[in-house]
């Protein structure tokens, strides 16, 4: 059963080293998703899923190794003990997620979660229940950005239709995806917008018992051009 959630945005900029000098940027950002996830370890869950989009669809187990070289810092991370598991790197947002975990001094039984995009909600709602019944008491820490299209620099150009979305987003977030606004989240809208939290957060959707709990929005921001959502369910 899934008993907390921390929602966090997924830049590799999230990691000072990688930030450099523009690190205070995010400050903001990372003490809410210190918060977020500092929830999810205060409920005691006996297994932290991390959930992030990639290139495809599979388990990464404790000890899967993350890098960070390819954004110019020579700077890995390993997701939970212990260190050097057989297992394919990880990708861009469960390596920042590794990071947070890393960050929140978890120790517990871990494990990753890389969905690829554009996928149908029926597929991601199964994965949410399945990934909710691995154990009796279950966290995620689910990576995500919203659109990136709300400026001129932004990595997608200005798309108007970006700040309604994001607002969207937020709202769901917010009041734990009541209304089912993630789940309706438009596959080919999220591509042309370059949403990444699109499958996590509908994972996400399908895995939360709506019935109860509280949701709250500690971050919303878009440094950069890109919607970045800090959120805590439990």
């Amino acid at each position: 059963m899934l008993v907390a959630a921390a929602v966090c945005p997924c830049p590799p900029l999230l990691v000072p080293e990688v930030a450099a000098g523009a690190a205070p940027e995010l400050d903001a950002a990372r003490a809410a998703c210190d918060e977020a996830l500092a929830r999810v370890v205060a409920a005691a869950p006996e297994l932290i899923v991390v959930v992030g989009a990639g290139t495809r669809t599979t388990f990464h187990e404790a000890g899967a190794r993350g890098s960070f070289r390819p954004f110019g810092v020579d700077t890995e991370v390993v997701l939970g003990p212990p260190p050097g598991a057989p297992d394919a790197t990880l990708p861009p947002s469960l390596a920042v997620g590794a990071w947070l975990l890393t960050r929140a001094g978890w120790n517990g039984p871990v494990r990753g979660y890389e969905v690829e995009g554009g996928r149908s909600w029926p597929a991601n709602g199964e994965d949410g229940v399945n990934l909710a019944g691995l154990a009796d008491r279950v966290g995620l820490l689910v990576m995500g950005d919203g659109t990136a299209c709300r400026t001129v620099k932004a990595p997608g150009y200005l798309d108007e239709r970006a700040e309604g979305v994001d607002a969207l987003i937020a709202a769901a977030l917010r009041g734990l995806d009541a209304d089912g606004t993630l789940a309706r989240l438009d596959a080919d809208l999220s591509r042309e917008l370059k949403i990444s939290g699109r499958d996590p957060w509908q994972i996400l959707s399908a895995a939360w018992d709506g019935d109860r709990g509280t949701g709250e929005l500690l971050y919303e921001d878009a440094p950069y051009g890109v919607g970045y959502f800090v959120a805590s369910w439990a």
